[in-house]
C-alpha cells in the first residue's frame, strides 16, 4: 500500500511539475519567427550559436528562449524638420525593415528587442534632419522629392546595416508645406507655366511668319522666272499657231490676216 502511495505522489508531483514547467520546457515557435537561447548559467545568449527556427523545440527549464520576429515590419512615422531656408516641413515617412537573422545575437546583446525604437526610428529622423535640411520647400514640391527619398533611403540603410538591421524600403509619403509657403510656390509654378505658354505661342507665330515669308518668296520667283520666259515673240507665234488650229476647224470660222491687234489674224464667227 506504501508503495502505491509513494507512486501516486510521484506521479502528482511529475504532473505539477510539467504543469508549471511547461511553457519553458516545449517552445512553438511561429512561422516568422526566430528565437535564441537563454542558458541562464551558461553566459546568457551567445551571439555565434545559431537561432532556433520555426517549429516545436524542448528546452531545460532553467534556460529561457527568446522569440524574435525576423519577418518585414513596418514603422509609419510623421517628422518635422527643417528645410535649408529654416522653414518647418512635415514629412510622413514608412520605413520597412526586419533584423538580420545571422545577427539576432548581436542586436540582443547590444540593443534589445526594441531596436526599432532605439535604432530603427532616430536614424531615420537624423537622415531627415541632415538631407531635407539642405532643400528649399520649393524644390521638394517641384523637382528634388525623388532625389530627396532617394538619398534618404541610401543613407538610412547603411546606417541600420551598421546595427544588423535590414532596411527594405523607405517610402516619402508626403511632404507639407506652410500653407503660405505652399500657395506661393502654387503662384509661381503657375506664372512660369502661363509664361512657358505664352513663349511657345510666340514661337509658333514666328515660325508660322517664316513658312509664309518663305512660301511668298517662291510664288515670286516662279513669277519672275515666267515672265523672263514669255516674251512679245514667243506670244506672237503661240498666236499664229492657234490660229492655224483654228482654221483647220470644222467649225464655221472667218479669219482676216493681219488685221488684229499687233499684227496677228482677226477671228470672226458666224
Amino acid at each position: 500500500m506504501n508503495n502505491v502511495v509513494k507512486v501516486i505522489i510521484i506521479a502528482v508531483a511529475a504532473l505539477v511539475f510539467v504543469g508549471i514547467f511547461t511553457s519553458t520546457i516545449f517552445i512553438t515557435i511561429n512561422p516568422g519567427e526566430e528565437a535564441l537561447l537563454f542558458r541562464r548559467f551558461a553566459g546568457g545568449v551567445n551571439p555565434e550559436a545559431k537561432t532556433m527556427k520555426q517549429g516545436f523545440h524542448v528546452i531545460a527549464p532553467w534556460n529561457k528562449a527568446i522569440i524574435y520576429d525576423v519577418k518585414i515590419q513596418t514603422i509609419e512615422e510623421k517628422m518635422t524638420v527643417l528645410s535649408s531656408n529654416g522653414l518647418n516641413v512635415i514629412v510622413d515617412v514608412t520605413i520597412r525593415y526586419k533584423p538580420s537573422s545571422s545577427k539576432l545575437g548581436n542586436i540582443h546583446n547590444e540593443i534589445g528587442r526594441d531596436y526599432s525604437q532605439k535604432v530603427v526610428i532616430p536614424e531615420a529622423r537624423s537622415a531627415a534632419r541632415k538631407i531635407i535640411g539642405r532643400y528649399t520647400p520649393e524644390e521638394f514640391y517641384s523637382t528634388k522629392r525623388e532625389a530627396v527619398q532617394t538619398e534618404l533611403e541610401h543613407t538610412v540603410a547603411l546606417e541600420l546595416e551598421k546595427k544588423d538591421i535590414i532596411l527594405d524600403a523607405l517610402l516619402l509619403r508626403d511632404i507639407k508645406l506652410p500653407e503660405t509657403i505652399q500657395m506661393a510656390i502654387e503662384r509661381k509654378l503657375k506664372q512660369e507655366q502661363e509664361s512657358l505658354e505664352y513663349e511657345f505661342r510666340l514661337e509658333k507665330e514666328r515660325k508660322e511668319a517664316e513658312r509664309r515669308e518663305i512660301e511668298a518668296e517662291g510664288i515670286k520667283k516662279f513669277q519672275d522666272i515666267v515672265s523672263e520666259g514669255i516674251s512679245e515673240n514667243y506670244l506672237r507665234w503661240k498666236g499664229i499657231e492657234a490660229t492655224e488650229s483654228l482654221a483647220k476647224s470644222e467649225n464655221a470660222t472667218t479669219i482676216v490676216i493681219g488685221s488684229g491687234k499687233d499684227g496677228l489674224p482677226l477671228i470672226l464667227g458666224r
